[in-house]
């Protein structure tokens, strides 16, 4: 999972969890970040974590999601994301929202072309991830476009 996206660490060491949300507090009170835990309807199991980077002053913020291997392919990452686009426009007032994946991950694509974001460009070579330079495809959805979506 690490390999797919630019900010989680590998090795995931003992501690890095807590510290992460521990992190989350401050950023929240001020309107910054929303996280989102993403479980199992079954039993509640934590199996990731979706959530919005808010720039209140430009009325955006940029998607960020991951969800356990085991379910990978489960619908559970589509479902995270979608639920959460629509809490940023209902809930925050939101116009934008967007993100971007690694272009060598077209899975995350397609969970944004499942919540009804529009590729809008390719950056080449744009993240340095772990000594390899990366290309990552943008993706954005705004919130009148968004109305129409369930």
């Amino acid at each position: 999972m690490a390999s797919t996206t630019l900010t989680i660490p590998h090795p995931y060491e003992d501690g890095m969890a807590e510290d992460w949300i521990n992190h989350h507090l401050e950023d929240f009170a001020l309107g910054k970040l929303l996280n989102f835990a993403t479980t199992l309807r079954t039993d509640h199991s934590l199996i990731g974590a979706v959530g919005l980077i808010i720039r209140k002053e430009h009325a955006r913020a940029e998607l960020g999601y991951w969800i356990g291997k085991p379910w990978w392919g489960e619908g559970y990452a589509t479902e995270a994301a979608q639920a959460t686009i629509d809490y940023g426009f209902r809930k925050l007032g939101l116009g934008r929202i967007y993100a971007q994946v690694f272009s060598r991950n077209p899975s995350s694509a397609r969970v944004l072309e499942k919540t009804g974001m529009i590729p809008e460009g390719y950056l080449r070579r744009h993240y340095s991830k772990w000594g390899e330079f990366v290309d990552i495809e943008y993706y954005g959805l705004l919130r009148e476009e968004h109305e129409g979506n369930p």
